[in-house]
């Protein structure tokens, strides 16, 4: 498969037989990858779709490519999940957003529970959350994904679940082993609906989350699901969830 790369920007415009200067970082990235002028690349802008290109020119800070035919073909599961994820410490938060990415995820919410290891406030919060974004253009590059999963910025738990949490379309679920129904027990009731609507994974940091969050969340409408007997790392469950999803729903 080609390399692919992502271009996106507001001014960004893809046309068939045009020549196109690469930014910068797609400039760097195919040094590292020793391409050279003649070689095939894929480019990509989020709105929808890629483009063949053919690497016309390759320099320290300057490349140009001559955009291709466009391809329709998406790599989107058929339905949409927004996990929200209690922030896990180390790189945990860092692999787990990846590997989200590769299994489908349409957003992720970053939250700041009781129990989580890691406090991101004010410029670290800003600066993470850049990071994330980067490696999820990253992942989407290495994936055949078209579209970019946003990642919102870091919401304290109650306040994020008082202004969008609990509300809007969808299931929205809240992972816990004290929950008394599995989660492919719930997708095989409410197939149709989770493909028409979508759903939020709500999944706690180290330790989970709180007794009172769980309420918390319950009363602001999430239905509590289990994995089964074994107790999974934060890192493990949203991944988990977006597999049995993919299985059940169609998205493999």
């Amino acid at each position: 498969m080609a390399p692919r790369f992502f271009v996106g920007g507001t001014d960004t415009i893809l046309a068939a037989e045009a020549e196109f200067p690469l930014p910068e970082p797609v400039v760097r990235h195919a040094q590292v990858l020793r391409l050279a002028p003649g070689d095939a690349i894929t480019l990509f802008d989020g709105r929808g779709g890629s483009h063949a290109a053919t690497l016309l020119e390759l320099g320290k800070r300057h490349a140009v490519a001559r955009i291709g035919a466009h391809d329709a073909a998406e790599a989107e599961p058929p339905f949409r999940v927004t996990l929200a994820q209690g922030l896990a410490g180390g790189d945990k938060m860092d692999w787990l957003i990846e590997k989200a990415v590769e299994l489908g995820v349409a957003a992720i919410q970053p939250l700041q529970a009781n129990r989580s290891v890691v406090r991101l406030t004010g410029d670290r919060a800003q600066k993470r959350q850049a990071h994330w974004q980067a490696l999820v253009q990253a992942a989407c590059e290495q994936c055949g994904r078209n579209r970019l999963p946003a990642v919102a910025p870091v919401a304290n738990f109650e306040t994020w679940l008082a202004q969008s949490g609990g509300s809007g379309a969808g299931a929205r679920l809240l992972v816990s082993p004290r929950a008394e129904q599995s989660l492919p027990a719930y997708v095989a009731e409410r197939r149709d609906a989770l493909l028409a609507d979508g759903v939020t994974l709500l999944i706690g940091p180290e330790g989970g989350l709180s007794p009172e969050e769980e309420r918390t969340a319950r009363q602001a409408g999430f239905t509590g699901v289990s994995l089964g007997p074994r107790i999974l790392r934060t890192e493990t469950a949203g991944l988990a969830c977006l597999s049995t999803l993919n299985a059940l729903l169609g998205g493999f």
